[in-house]
């Protein structure tokens, strides 16, 4: 996580914990003030290089601002929020967790029933203690306790937008940064559940060769963004960075390869490629390949027999007899059967996703204008670019979704846009319909009918089977792509329950799109959900759901998240060319 993001995050917890205690206005300020910072190009810490002074080019950072960021990138806290919170000791983030509890629902919890954490939550809801205060009843206290169940499960893991970033960061700092190698270190490597880029992540692995492990350790527990050092040994060392505990293993350089594809998992492809050895009188472990048709016991020891493989990861699988897996396949769902029948899929990559279908500008809940969010495509690499604004409907913020008249309105100020922009870029002028809780669209079909691409998604009643929903809208004859098909936010609400396979199949039928949102709070649809769209001949869209010109680079959890639903680049609509597009959205391909 960036100075920037962590920045950002005080200045949230700032907003919420104002508006816990009846402050107005002000919780306002601080998260316009936290989404400028986060997506501030600069990092705060070039900003305070000049005593600070450039902390308030940052839209909507004002003096009294300016000093807090100072005095976070110097100290590492800020006094202000420090005393917030010894005066309010509740755990802010876990609470709001849970659906229906916002930061006032804090403030009042605590003052009548002193409640700071989610164990303080669930006892008083249990004991019926809730619904005694004034303005909750019996249901608020219900539907509170229906939701701390996915609130512990959602506390105990990390986002993957968020671990990533931070064991990158990591990385990148053991490894001695970008211009100067750290000697100690031959090779390094994220491994487990973030290099299989599961959607979250319980911790962060890192794994380094080297052939002077003390070193290596010393420099990881040195590490300025660390909160605290867990324990810190001779070739392993724990810590814990912005709430996410990170783990390091130092192993000797010719057992690197073995290590790392140990140490990547899932424990079940682990079990598979094993029992696969043991078929060949091999022996596999974190340590290597070893040949163990002329030993006596096996189990004499982890290093038993003679070492085939273990320097590289490929080594490990050919010793084994299998092509390399890549890591997201790695979740015992048949991958192993697919390479001893040589019929892995070729996945996608990023550099094959060729344009945007899904962002927002400030005609909508968007931070830039058309043109800006135009030329932030093009920039990034891509050929070509929907716009597609929230109507109005559910779930949209007031005055946020665009009416029927807007949207006509809007179409010429796109192809203005798109004209201004000195950049060689194909435009669509789109809009993302909401759902409704019968299927329906909530744009009108005249309007529709002269739209490029509709994107349809569900953003109110996220909770039940919306199967019937979805497929209606998937009929309906204006609809290309379906957005974030069950609505969910990963550790704040599951979305909805979909039969995936009819939905899939409706979609093949009708030549919709199923989108995988790029955005690491959704991930929608995920890669299980992925897979069985592809089986059933349906094509996904990858895109960023992009709010501004910096969430383009989202795109690469999208295509991750993809990868792990065997998605290859001829799944993807958007990996094709704008005529290939084209002739999709015509329904001809």
């Amino acid at each position: 996580m960036s100075r920037n993001d962590a920045v950002a995050d005080r200045f949230e917890e700032f907003a919420d914990r104002l508006e816990a205690t009846g402050v107005e206005y002000k919780p306002q300020s601080y998260r316009r003030a936290a989404e400028n910072v986060r997506a501030h190009p600069e990092s705060v810490e070039s900003l305070v290089a000049g005593d600070g002074e450039g902390v308030e080019a940052i839209e909507g950072v004002g003096e009294a601002l300016a000093a807090k960021i100072v005095e976070y990138v110097e100290t590492g806290e800020i006094e202000e929020l420090e005393e917030f919170r010894a005066e309010l000791p509740v755990d802010m983030a876990a609470l709001t967790s849970v659906e229906g509890v916002g930061p006032k629902t804090v403030g009042t919890l605590y003052d009548e029933l002193a409640i700071e954490d989610l164990d303080d939550l669930e006892t008083a809801a249990r004991e019926e203690k809730i619904r005694e205060i004034s303005g909750f009843g019996a249901t608020s206290e219900e539907n509170i306790l229906a939701g701390i169940e996915f609130a512990w499960q959602a506390n105990e893991r990390s986002l993957l937008g968020d671990a990533r970033p931070l064991g990158e960061e990591l990385l990148e700092y053991v490894a001695g940064g970008v211009d100067e190698a750290n000697e100690a270190v031959e090779r390094c490597e994220l491994a487990g559940s973030l290099r299989r880029w599961r959607e979250t992540i319980g911790d962060v692995d890192l794994l380094v060769a080297s052939d002077d492990p003390e070193a290596v350790v010393e420099r990881f527990t040195d590490w300025g963004r660390a909160d605290t050092v867990i324990e810190a040994g001779t070739s392993k060392a724990s810590l814990r960075a912005n709430g996410v505990r990170m783990d390091l293993r130092v192993v000797v350089p010719e057992e690197f390869g073995s290590a790392l594809q140990y140490f990547t998992g899932s424990r079940d492809h682990n079990i598979g490629v094993r029992n696969r050895a043991i078929e060949r009188d091999l022996k596999v472990n974190e340590y290597g390949v070893f040949d163990i048709s002329g030993v006596d016991d096996p189990d004499a020891g982890q290093r038993v027999g003679e070492r085939v493989a273990g320097e590289t990861e490929a080594g490990m699988y050919e010793a084994v007899g299998l092509p390399h897996i890549p890591p997201e396949l790695r979740e015992d769902s048949g991958e192993i059967d697919a390479a001893v029948a040589g019929e892995l899929p070729d996945l996608v990559d990023a550099d094959a996703v060729r344009g945007d279908l899904h962002v927002h500008t400030d005609w909508s809940d968007g931070k830039d204008g058309i043109e800006e969010m135009i030329a932030g495509a093009a920039a990034f690499g891509h050929e070509y670019l929907a716009i597609t604004d929230h109507a109005a409907g559910p779930g949209i913020v007031a005055d946020t979704g665009l009416s029927d008249d807007d949207l006509r309105e809007q179409r010429d100020a796109i192809e203005d846009a798109a004209a201004a922009v000195d950049a060689e870029i194909d435009v669509l002028c789109g809009v993302e319909a909401n759902i409704d809780a019968d299927g329906a669209v909530s744009v009108g079909d005249g309007v529709l009918d002269k739209l490029d691409l509709v994107v349809a998604s569900p953003h109110s009643g996220l909770d039940g089977d919306g199967t019937d929903r979805i497929v209606a809208a998937i009929e309906h004859p204006s609809v290309d792509v379906i957005g974030h098909p069950t609505g969910r936010y990963l550790n704040r609400r599951p979305g909805l329950e979909l039969d995936f396979e009819r939905v899939a199949r409706a979609a093949a039928k009708h030549g919709v799109a199923l989108e995988v949102n790029a955005n690491p709070s959704r991930l929608d649809l995920s890669g299980g959900a992925v897979r069985t769209a592809i089986e059933a001949g349906a094509t996904i869209a990858v895109d960023t759901d992009a709010h501004r010109p910096a969430s383009y680079e989202l795109l690469r959890y999208g295509v991750h998240t993809a990868r792990r639903g065997w998605a290859e680049a001829g799944d993807v609509l958007n990996a094709r060319d704008f005529d290939g597009l084209r002739a999709f959205l015509d329904n001809e391909a």
